[in-house]
């Protein structure tokens, strides 16, 4: 029926029947009113008396009598306003305080069944003050209800006219539903994963639609993300919100979504159900407890802590981090400034914020601002050249002199104002600025000359001075390699200064330590344990200078030590050669940084040393043709105003070039003596088959140790040599080729040689084989030298026994397998959580105990005596463990999750707390700490340093560094920090030099702590002996896969395994990736706008360019580039929302706040590399170049596995994303295998020097 009136009109139509009449006032909006039946239909206050609903007898007071308001289900409901007008209750009406009514069928709040059999009619409820989404606890539907000023309603089934409604309505209901549910449970998951989650996710029967696709996302982002917010506001107030979750912060993002529009009257009587269990507390020693306590206090576990020592200051914030201003009244008192150390008061402009330290002088106070300034005012960096001041003292020899050298009359002891001092004699030295501490040092000789009487110090840097700053032990000093003669008037006290040297029983006293103070602090006590270098920030056990009785008097270890340098760096000549020139001398060897060169062997210099005769092409400059471009066709592709592709190798250098010396010599002076000042190699020219004529193809068909001979010869000098390697003629070894090469790096061969003139390839000459095999081989791999030749050949390491190791959050199992391929480690046990990534571990280590439970319970146990755990398995014990290695869940730390403050991610944070205890519990001889590079930045380095000083403080040597994974052979761009040490009595291991040439932009690894700059130990930068490793080195060998189901036994190692083996990618995301071009950098601004059909029949949209776009004005043509109003300036409007196209509208319109989402969509290049491996692939993710070069697909498994340098024969476990996830989060192999082959080289040279735990004095 249907009538032009102005309001409803009320006649009788039939139980429940709803009447609509059109408007002639509001046609164009709504057009639909409701007309009621007044005589069955009942009022709210009458209906909710109705004997059916069971609630309360009907009178006055009822309503009082219950706490809450009651709840009662209703059905066939429609949604009107006062004007009878059908509405939509999500659509901010309520909120804007628009009336709004339901008529309905009302049923007891225990009736499932939506028909209208029993229940109550009626009419014009409310009006509703809020609506509410609860049962975001895992069941299948969301709960939608209405509260009024009587009752609350869970709604069931709509009218048959409200359906349509509704029905939109349900839609992104559900879709808040899967996102909280999902992120209530996952709080660390991927916006990728979150897709994942959406796109596989089945909608309950009974709803309008069959499928979610990330367009359903993104049409329905503000909704949901409002919904997130009203969810957050309804929890408890511990519980951390879920809107700063990466995932939805990417969202927010990426669908440019106002934040702070949430309807305020949503309300959620029902919270999610939490995991009883949580995340447990950090398990730890009282070493590491007592270090940690004030940054990771709320994780700790506190039991059988309290004797930890009480603090003065949080420790961790900015101004505690601070150095004392050696100016205020308090520091001028201090000992360590030249002070009396009386007052005892801390430095007035260190008053810690965050427990509000109140100090005697009330008037004093600062407020915090004040004293932020000054930090920024203030300098951590100390001068090169210690500023010294004089004092006027009395000074007198005690002993005659013990030796006279020149105008130098050595003596033992002198006496300065009554206090005797004696060579070995630790003394304190006051600045010229009194702001600065006392500076302190060792008496290494006392003499006087005709600057008067003087002294050799040798320094001590305090704690403050290296990285640990302020967290280190003020007590604790650091031997360094500085020291300076000065006039003895500048000594001003005496100190004691004890060396601690570990004790015989080290290894077994994990745990044990209770007292945190090594002496006591009278301000003229210290000691010291370690050597420090300032550069690579290393602490080492100091190094074992001895010196002859004759010299007792003057010998300094420091100036041993850095004669010592000096001499390996300057290039020497030795053995002169019989053989007679007339400009010039030969030499048979020649030194240059502690490495010897004799002619005959192979040597790397820079790629600037020499050319070769073959001019390499040079690399394409692509242009992005702005001219040739149709930009009606391609309106997005004025985007790539760069000429950068992110995952480009067109920068990165060559790898060193190869030679063999043929020639030392220098050349004659006038005098006919030899200009040693220009030591000179003539070498020959090695040839990489890049280097040939072939060019780059080359290099992908032939083993990456491969070289050709050549005769051409080149001259260089000596100090422009990088380091030396081994190249033989291929058949004169004595094994094949691959094992000759799998010894290590810095072995290469050749088969053939190359003449560049003909461009040809010949027989090598019979002189570029070693002099040494000469005669001795027969064939490839076939030679006929005799094991004792062989052993004349090459002197051999010691086999060095492999490392009991216990690999600490495991994953997979990347790391372990990196060091199993380097020979030094054996992993008999695991710990992993993840139940899949533990059974990965399983099938790769099936010798291994796999522990699947928590660090802390584990560590726990150990601690209290338990041998086993609860499901039987035997637990490491003191003593067993030789090897600890681990990367601490990395997820609060990483960049690519950049919203981290949730608890559950401080959590993971503090696990690096529990991973040290493990290390101060076992003792291990060695350990390795992988991150993500931002841990050394974390916290304002506070997390990089109070893991230094837990290190430091146990006695261990340690180091840190930041290594990128793709200089050590895999095709993937992987920044990762790393923390080594090593126990007493073991060699701190170097960091591994870098083996292949990688993009520059990736290779920034140098870590600023407090203003200084710290760098690894690495000579080669970003140079390196073999050439990039690209995409096409890692999956070009594969065969291709479609997106249909694949089902393969993952057994075969070359059957890829698809990353949707599940069905094929949903027809608008197949659609944009079959028209993202195949030319290197091709991204989502290089798709047509243009409508495609489908594969499920559908066909897509065209993009509308609606808005004038205020940053980038028009295109050439004139056409507008603006999506939405917010390109003008204005405020975002929801109805310039596009849907379907083949250009996902998002990315136009958050485009120029996000550096146009260069990558999403993208392809990879053959000859470029992987951003950093996610967890999971996705086009819209945040490494979005991840669709294969070729293949309308985004990578597999199997190609992502191989970008992390796994070997195929490793398996994983689970479905697909959890196989990504795997691969994701794993330690790339070759990274660790390099670091693994550091570690053995430090046990082999233990081996051969049979190093001891130190003991003594090492000043001495």
């Amino acid at each position: 029926m249907s009538n032009n009136i102005c309001c409803p009109v009320c006649s009788h139509s039939g139980p429940g029947e709803m009447v609509f009449y059109s408007c002639v006032c509001c046609k164009p909006i709504m057009g639909m009113i409701v007309k009621l039946s007044l005589t069955l239909q009942l009022d709210e206050p009458e209906m909710l008396t109705d004997e059916r609903l069971s609630l309360f007898d009907s009178n006055e007071d009822g309503f009082e009598s219950y706490e809450d308001l009651p709840q009662h289900k209703i059905t066939n409901f429609s949604v009107y306003d006062k004007r009878g007008h059908l509405c939509p209750f999500d659509s901010g009406l309520i909120e804007k305080n628009v009336e709004l009514y339901f008529s309905c069928a009302v049923k007891p709040i225990y009736d499932d069944n939506p028909c209208l059999d029993g229940g109550v009619p009626a009419k014009k409820l409310g009006p509703i003050n809020a609506w509410w989404i609860t049962g975001f606890d895992g069941g299948e539907k969301a709960l939608i209800g209405f509260t009024t000023a009587f009752a609350d309603y869970i709604l069931m089934d709509p009218s048959e006219e409200y359906g349509p409604i509704f029905a939109l309505m349900q839609e992104k209901i559900y879709m808040s539903k899967i996102v909280v549910e999902f992120l209530q449970k996952n709080p660390d998951a991927t916006y990728e994963d979150l897709l994942n989650k959406i796109e596989t996710t089945v909608p309950p029967a009974g709803l309008n639609f069959n499928r979610f696709t990330e367009d359903t996302l993104l049409r329905h982002a503000q909704f949901v993300v409002e919904q997130v917010e009203s969810y957050d506001e309804a929890g408890d107030s511990d519980e951390q919100p879920i809107i700063v979750t990466p995932c939805m912060r990417d969202l927010i993002k990426l669908a440019g979504v106002t934040l702070g529009k949430r309807r305020q009257a949503i309300r959620h009587p029902t919270k999610i159900e939490k995991d009883s269990k949580g995340p447990t507390k950090a398990t730890t020693t009282k070493l590491v407890y007592q270090i940690f306590d004030t940054f990771f206090s709320d994780q700790i576990d506190q039991n059988d802590k309290e004797g930890g020592v009480k603090r003065q200051r949080c420790g961790v914030c900015e101004v505690c981090q601070a150095p004392d201003c050696g100016k205020c009244t308090a520091c001028k008192d201090m000992i360590k400034f030249g002070g009396t150390g009386r007052s005892k008061q801390a430095c007035q402009k260190r008053r810690c914020p965050n427990l509000a330290v109140k100090e005697a002088e009330d008037d004093e106070n600062m407020e915090e601002e004040d004293v932020l300034s000054l930090l920024k005012a203030s300098s951590k960096k100390m001068s090169e050249a210690k500023k010294k001041k004089q004092s006027q003292s009395k000074l007198s020899w005690l002993d005659e002199p013990v030796q006279r050298e020149g105008k130098k009359e050595y003596h033992m002891k002198v006496c300065i104002d009554n206090q005797i001092l004696e060579v070995g004699d630790y003394v304190s030295v006051s600045p010229d600025d009194p702001s600065h501490p006392l500076y302190l040092a060792r008496i290494t000789a006392l003499w006087e000359d005709n600057n008067g009487k003087m002294f050799h110090a040798h320094w001590f840097c305090r704690g403050t001075d290296t990285v640990l700053g302020e967290s280190s032990d003020p007590l604790e000093l650091f031997l360094v390699d500085e020291c300076e003669d000065m006039q003895l008037s500048y000594v001003k006290d005496k100190v004691n200064v004890l060396y601690k040297a570990p004790s015989n029983n080290w290894f077994m006293e994990g745990g044990m330590d209770d007292e945190m103070k090594v002496i006591e602090d009278d301000g003229k006590s210290f000691f010291y344990q370690l050597w420090y270098d300032s550069e690579f920030a290393r602490f080492e056990t100091p190094p074992k200078v001895t010196s002859s009785e004759d010299y007792k008097f003057k010998f300094c270890a420091s100036c041993a030590r850095i004669q010592e340098r000096e001499e390996q760096e300057t290039p020497r000549i030795l053995e002169p050669m019989e053989e007679e020139h007339d400009s010039k001398i030969l030499y048979g060897l020649a030194c240059l940084k502690g490495e010897q060169y004799r002619v005959g062997d192979s040597v790397y210099m820079l790629p600037e040393a020499f050319s070769f005769a073959v001019k390499a092409a040079s690399p394409v400059k692509r242009s992005h043709r702005k001219d040739d471009v149709d930009e009606e066709l391609y309106p997005e592709y004025y985007r790539k105003s760069s000429d950068y592709i992110k995952g480009s190798n067109l920068d990165a250098p060559e790898p060193f070039r190869i030679g063999r010396i043929k020639e030392i010599f220098c050349n004659k002076r006038s005098n006919g003596k030899p200009n040693q000042d220009e030591i000179k190699l003539r070498l020959y020219k090695f040839y990489r088959p890049e280097n040939t004529h072939k060019g780059p193809k080359a290099g992908y068909h032939t083993d990456i140790n491969q070289l050709y001979w050549s005769d051409e010869e080149v001259t260089v000098d000596l100090v422009d040599i990088q380091g030396r390697c081994r190249v033989e003629y291929g058949e004169d070894l004595t094994e094949s080729v691959q094992e000759y090469s799998s010894y290590g790096p810095d072995r290469f061969y050749f088969l053939e040689a190359y003449n560049a003139k003909t461009k040809s390839f010949e027989d090598p000459p019979n002189y570029a084989r070693s002099s040494a095999h000469k005669g001795k081989g027969k064939g490839k791999g076939k030679g006929k030298a005799t094991p004792q030749e062989q052993l004349e050949q090459e002197p051999q390491d010691p086999k060095v026994p492999k490392l009991r190791t216990l690999d600490v959050f495991s994953g997979c199992g990347g790391l372990s397998e990196g060091l199993h391929q380097a020979g030094i480690s054996e992993t008999l046990w695991a710990i992993e959580m993840w139940e899949p990534a533990a059974q990965a571990f399983r099938l790769n280590n099936p010798g291994a105990t796999v522990f699947t439970e928590d660090c802390n319970v584990l560590l726990k146990l150990v601690m209290s005596g338990e041998k086993t755990n609860s499901l039987g398995q035997k637990l490491p014990q003191k003593g067993d463990v030789e090897m600890l290695c681990g990367g601490p869940p990395c997820q609060g730390f990483s960049g690519m999750n950049r919203f981290n403050s949730r608890t559950y991610s401080k959590f993971k944070n503090s696990l690096v707390v529990s991973y040290l205890s493990y290390c101060d519990y076992y003792r291990p001889k060695f350990f390795l700490l992988e991150n993500v590079r931002n841990f050394v930045s974390f916290k304002r380095s506070m997390v990089l340093k109070l893991t230094l000083r837990c290190l430091v403080r146990m006695g261990y040597q340690c180091t840190f560094g930041v290594l990128q994974a793709g200089q050590y052979g895999v095709a993937q761009t992987r920044r990762r920090a790393i923390i080594l040490a090593a126990a007493p009595g073991e060699k701190l291991p170097h960091y591994p030099e870098p083996l292949h040439v990688f993009a520059p932009r990736a290779c920034s690894l140098s870590v600023v702590v407090d203003e200084k700059k710290y760098v690894s130990n690495v000579t080669r930068g970003n140079g390196g002996i073999y050439r990039t490793i690209t995409v096409r080195d890692t999956m070009s060998d594969l065969p291709e896969i479609q997106n249909a189901p694949v089902l393969v036994p993952e057994a075969d190692p070359w059957v890829p395994i698809p990353a949707y083996p599940a069905g094929p990618h949903f027809p608008l995301v197949a659609a944009r990736m079959r028209h993202v071009p195949l030319a290197p950098g091709s991204d989502w601004r290089d798709l047509p706008n243009i409508e495609v059909r489908l594969r499920d029949g559908t066909s897509t949209k065209k993009l509308r360019y609606t808005h004038s776009d205020k940053k980038n004005c028009r295109s050439s043509t004139g056409a507008l580039r603006g999506v939405c109003a917010c390109a003008a300036g204005k405020p975002c409007d929801p109805a310039d929302r596009q849907f379907n196209t083949l250009i996902p509208w998002c990315l136009p319109h958050t485009g120029n706040r996000h550096n146009h989402w260069a990558g999403l969509y993208g392809r990879l290049e053959w000859d470029g590399f992987f951003s950093t491996t996610v967890t999971n692939p996705e086009p819209m993710g945040k490494q979005g170049r991840v669709l294969h070069p070729e293949q309308h697909r985004v990578v597999s498994v199997r190609e992502c596995s191989r970008s992390q340098g796994f070997p195929d024969t490793y398996r994983f476990f689970g479905n697909i994303l959890d196989k990504h996830r795997q691969v994701g989060n794993a330690v790339p192999p070759p990274l660790a295998k390099a670091i693994g082959l550091e570690i053995k080289k430090c046990a082999s040279e233990k081996m051969k020097g049979n190093t001891q735990i130190p003991s003594g004095n090492p000043c001495s």
